[in-house]
């Protein structure tokens, strides 16, 4: 139980520091320096109230100086981490390599996530960043894991999208998204690629419809593909096995 408390707790304490990573980096602001501070009224936060989740409900969502909203984004960033961070500790517990190497890639999807979800970018440097980090410290000391094998899935995954890219002239899909899944496919691997991406453009139609029904969108509205490549890649962790049981592969 104190090891569960203790993931928790170091996803509680990384989602915060990823709510600030993902509003500052795609302004160009140093991640680095500088206290975090309210984007309403720019007043800075002092720590006591810049404590996961606790600090928000403490506050009642209202920033202390200038009692304007707290985004809902950073309590639930942080509580999606913390959950994030748990699972996979469930998962691989003392299975050092692949407990350190997913919560790291867990991280990175994470962070491109909401990246792409709010600018409709996804940064070249997390997408290549995991896709290294995931090459040294999991497939070349994986017994069960083929290079090659994760390789052409990646550029197979990535070269699908390509197409697409070219035959829409990047109305249907965006560079970031085709670079994102060399990192995908290398990931999820060969055999699962197709129920990946089958899965992604699924749950990205559906909430194409929903937000058309709701109003939200347009037909001709450019909807960000990254989060739904991310939703995809995670429900094939879940469901692949069985979803290609149900398919008699």
């Amino acid at each position: 139980m104190f090891l569960e408390i203790l993931f928790i707790a170091l996803g509680l304490v990384f989602g915060s520091f990823f709510t600030a990573f993902s509003f500052r980096f795609p302004k160009g602001i140093s991640i680095v320096s500088g206290r975090s501070y309210c984007p309403k009224c720019k007043h800075k936060i002092a720590w006591y109230d810049n404590v996961p989740v606790l600090s928000f409900l403490f506050l009642r969502g209202r920033c202390r100086n200038c009692t304007k909203h707290i985004s809902w984004r950073y309590p639930l960033i942080e509580i999606t981490t913390a959950l994030g961070f748990l699972l996979i500790w469930q998962k691989f517990s003392f299975e050092y390599i692949p407990l350190f190497t997913y919560l790291v890639v867990f991280s990175i999807l994470i962070l491109i996530f909401i990246i792409d979800l709010e600018h409709q970018i996804i940064p070249d440097y997390l997408t290549f960043s995991g896709m290294v980090f995931y090459l040294l410290f999991f497939s070349l000391l994986s017994t069960t894991h083929s290079l090659y094998s994760d390789l052409l899935a990646g550029f197979a995954s990535a070269s699908f999208l390509l197409l697409i890219n070219l035959f829409t002239k990047g109305r249907g899909m965006g560079l970031g998204d085709v670079k994102f899944a060399v990192m995908g496919g290398i990931i999820i691997g060969l055999k699962f690629s197709p129920i990946w991406l089958f899965l992604s453009f699924l749950t990205g139609g559906v909430a194409g419809i929903i937000l058309i029904l709701l109003g939200r969108a347009a037909l001709k509205d450019r909807v960000a593909f990254g989060p739904f490549l991310i939703t995809g890649l995670l429900l094939t962790f879940v469901l692949g096995s069985k979803l290609l049981s149900f398919l008699g592969f």
